[in-house]
């Protein structure tokens, strides 16, 4: 007689779901994933899945939801204002990086194909606004330069940006982590010294 498998929590169950559609929306694009290959990958039935999540739509946006809380996250538990400005850059910069790092998958799928779905945009605008917002917090705690909140965000804006760009290269195994966090400190801290007086 064969054991009947162990009944997993609902939150359980769930995450195992969209660790599943992570890897199949990453390995395959959004328009070729299909439900029945996420559910094989997720060792459970495709009716399950739809009982879960009642569509592709709405499981691709449970995706970017979790992922861009958990990238938000990894932003906010780099803030420490015991360290120096400069630290305070590297060390949010190196949580950026870190995350796509140790999260290539999930990068993929909100900031390649989730820009690119034009149902799932303003999820992928609304948490690139908060890590602005975010970023432009810690500039702002950590300079002593007396610029306006714009200024601020303006800064904020264009480190999100070019990190945007060099974490793509990242998460294709392009450039190493280490060294890119030293490109975009080096450019920060350059944009945020300012011009030095004669």
């Amino acid at each position: 007689m064969t054991e009947r498998p162990k009944r997993l929590p609902r939150a359980v169950r769930e995450q195992q779901m969209l660790d599943a559609a992570i890897d199949v929306f990453a390995e395959h694009g959004y328009h070729d994933a299909s439900m029945n290959a996420i559910a094989a990958r997720a060792e459970i039935s495709k009716p399950m899945l739809y009982l879960y999540y009642g569509s592709k739509d709405e499981l691709f946006a449970s995706c970017i939801r979790r992922e861009s809380a958990r990238f938000l996250e990894a932003l906010t538990g780099a803030a420490d204002p015991e360290l120096s400005p400069r630290e305070q850059l590297t060390h949010g910069i190196r949580a950026f990086l870190g995350f796509v790092y140790e999260n290539r998958k999930a990068w993929h799928v909100m900031y390649r194909q989730a820009m690119y779905q034009k149902a799932f945009v303003d999820l992928v605008t609304g948490s690139r606004e908060r890590a602005i917002e975010l970023t432009a917090l810690i500039l702002r705690s950590s300079s002593r330069e007396p610029h306006s909140n714009e200024q601020f965000r303006l800064m904020a804006t264009a480190l999100i940006g070019a990190g945007e760009a060099v974490a793509d290269r990242i998460a294709d195994g392009a450039i190493d982590k280490e060294a890119a966090v030293q490109l975009l400190v080096n450019l920060g801290w350059r944009g945020l010294a300012g011009k030095k007086p004669q």
